[in-house]
């Protein structure tokens, strides 16, 4: 096997179908009264924000969280003080009779972990920190020498796994992206197989134990390594003949708000999607107490996901599921090719009549020099449906309208047919537009025999829609036929969803459509809103900025089109040196219309330079009210006061060229 690549699978299954719902079958662990694993329901965690050594204020969040839908709940331990304060937090639990089970979090030290795992009911320790200090070098590492690595590693373990062993303790390997060791780094890369392995070499040490009682999990802020790493492992845990550990899923860092629950669904989603995963924990920066009712809501979309119509079964995997590859298609207009994903804005439920209905998607008419701008998450297309716009559009916002309506329209330049398949193949093709033709179906309409048809078709985009209740899963399966048939037609992903699904809109579009472009599909996004019940037209367009705000994030979330700053923020706990949710909305003030820039903001070191990971500037918590401001994974200035840090931020970002001072480049002419 190559330490560089990932180990060769004809099949490239990571999961028991990547067509029907199955939840991936498990050992189950025990973790005090709630036992984890696939015979039981997906549990539902969090952690505590609140400094360990406040008793008091940890038991009172803890009472929230649990509250709030919390199962497991887990609490730092950066010390041995803090791991002997958490039998005080037990025990004060117990008396209010909550009986939660308590996870220690551990970096850096075996012996708070020793002893927490006397007191707790698991204790979770990251691979990357538990026996070694990062200092960021690379080291040739011989196999002997590799070896010897490997020893001393194991001789730090071993006590941890024989206490748990003795008190029945769970443990979670836990690996994360950003704080990979030094020596994992040398020797296979910032790689999904590197986090893999890194859990593994521990995981192996426990098997010779014959201490199974285990959840594993690779995180990382970035959704497409993340996704890749959790398939890897389980195909590894496969390969190698080790148990089916039950999964513990997440993305780091997630962020706050809407853009912390897209980029969330779209790591987690998409797993859940193929039946993998066993707990779930959001990483917002938020209230503790607002994340389970997040991951609840994920969760329980799956839960009467099968029976569901059946989907032609996949034997071979025609990608590999393990490393991003964008599917090759050709250009059509400014659809597909190198072409970033384009984003249409539905408005055919709407009545089109002034230039200010415009807002919404993020084009603006200026009545003074009459002109036209368009912010950075500008809609590239608008479907009016039957009722084409009575105005001229903005260079930068191109219409599509149904073929009968183009047909006697006057200007077909600027306009764009959609046709349902029939439609299409009943057209006088003298009569379609030269440039763009939209063509909208299901899987079942995109026949193999039309795909024929099509595929030496210069002008057309389709437009993928499911009716299925397991809507991701029958969309990709249609991407992987035209893998398998190798057409190059660029493919757009419609969904509809009801307006009054509340964050479940956010979490749900998400994972259908992020599920789809992390593994390379998709040329761009429609979603439609589905109205229950009769509404304004200023309601509806509140909807369409809704929905087209989604869009952009789902796109960034899933690394496919940066259209704003993007703020890799961790989720605040015990170890934080500063308020993280007062921090990084004073930060995003300052900096938010900084495109395409990425700000990491960590409250310790310990999610500091590693956890940032590919983080353009971080802004790190080291010290009462000191601050290590970062360039990539470099310090630049440390020990910056707090009430200066931003400032010194913003002058960092100036020294690189990369400062825009607000206002200059918030809206850009088009006309």
């Amino acid at each position: 096997m190559s330490i560089l690549t990932a180990p060769e699978n004809k099949l490239n299954i990571y999961c028991p179908s990547l067509t029907e719902y199955k939840r991936r079958e498990t050992i189950t662990i025990k973790i005090g009264d709630i036992p984890m694993g696939s015979d039981y329901p997906i549990r539902i965690q969090s952690m505590t924000t609140v400094d360990t050594m406040d008793t008091q204020g940890s038991i009172d969040e803890v009472v929230r969280m649990v509250d709030s839908g919390c199962e497991y709940v887990r609490i730092t331990a950066p010390s041995v003080k803090e791991a002997q304060n958490l039998e005080n937090i037990r025990n004060g639990l117990h008396k209010k009779g909550i009986f939660v089970p308590l996870i220690a979090d551990i970096h850096f030290t075996p012996n708070a972990a020793e002893l927490a795992a006397r007191i707790v009911e698991k204790v979770r320790i990251n691979p990357g920190n538990y026996a070694d200090r990062k200092r960021f070098e690379v080291i040739d590492y011989t196999d002997a020498s590799y070896a010897a690595e490997l020893e001393r590693i194991r001789e730090k373990f071993i006590p941890l796994i024989k206490i748990c062993k003795e008190y029945g303790t769970a443990m979670r390997i836990g690996t994360n992206h950003g704080s990979l060791s030094d020596r994992i780094l040398s020797r296979y890369g910032d790689t999904p197989l590197g986090m893999v392995e890194s859990a593994l070499e521990f995981l192996r040490i426990c098997e010779e134990f014959n201490y199974y009682n285990i959840a594993l999990s690779m995180k990382s802020s970035n959704t497409q390594v993340m996704v890749e790493a959790y398939r890897l492992l389980v195909q590894r845990l496969d390969e190698e003949g080790l148990k089916p550990y039950p999964l513990h899923l997440g993305v780091t860092e997630a962020g706050e708000a809407e853009d912390g629950r897209i980029k969330s669904a779209v790591g987690i989603g998409t797993l859940l999607e193929d039946g993998l995963g066993d707990t779930v924990r959001v990483s917002l920066t938020e209230a503790p107490e607002k994340e389970a009712p997040v991951a609840r809501a994920l969760v329980e979309r799956y839960e009467h996901r099968s029976p569901h119509a059946p989907i032609d079964p996949v034997e071979i995997c025609p990608i590999n599921p393990f490393q991003y590859t964008r599917r090759e298609t050709q250009e059509v207009y400014n659809i597909g090719g190198l072409n970033v994903p384009r984003v249409i804005a539905d408005y055919s439920d709407l009545s089109v009549e002034q230039h200010e209905d415009l807002k919404s998607i993020g084009h603006f008419f200026l009545p003074v020099p009459d002109k036209w701008a368009m912010n950075d998450q500008g809609a590239d297309f608008i479907y009016s449906g039957k009722d084409p716009i009575p105005f001229m559009l903005p260079n930068g916002l191109k219409e599509i309208i149904d073929f009968e309506q183009w047909l006697d329209h006057s200007d077909r330049s600027n306009k764009f047919p959609l046709f349902n398949v029939q439609e299409w193949e009943n057209s006088d093709k003298s009569r379609i537009s030269p440039q763009l033709n939209f063509i909208k179906g299901t899987i079942h309409n995109f026949s193999i025999d039309f795909l024929e048809k099509t595929r030496s078709e210069k002008n057309i985009v389709l437009l993928i829609h499911s009716e299925n209740h397991h809507a991701m899963p029958e969309m990709r399966r249609f991407f992987y036929r035209l893998v398998e048939m190798k057409v190059k037609t660029p493919v757009i992903i419609q969904r509809t969803y009801e307006t009054d699904l509340g964050d479940s809109l956010t979490l749900y579009s998400a994972t259908d459509i992020g599920g789809l472009l992390v593994d390379g599909f998709g040329d761009g996004t429609l979603l439609s809103p589905d109205f229950q019940y009769p509404v304004s037209q200023k309601e509806k367009l509140q909807s369409a900025a809704s929905y087209n705000s989604i869009a952009f994030g789902i796109l960034q979330a899933a690394r496919t089109r940066m259209s704003k700053t993007e703020y890799i923020s961790c989720p605040s706990c015990g170890r934080t040196l500063f308020d993280l949710q007062e921090t990084t909305a004073m930060i995003r003030k300052h900096t938010e219309h900084l495109k395409g820039i990425k700000i990491g903001i960590m409250g310790c070191i310990v999610n500091g330079p590693g956890e940032m990971a590919d983080a353009d500037y971080g802004y790190v918590g080291m010290g009462k009210d000191k601050i290590a401001l970062y360039r990539g994974q470099e310090v630049i200035k440390r020990s910056v006061t707090a009430a200066k840090a931003v400032e010194e931020l913003i002058e960092l970002i100036r020294e690189d060229g990369r400062w825009i001072d607000p206002g200059q480049d918030e809206t850009y002419n088009l006309s």
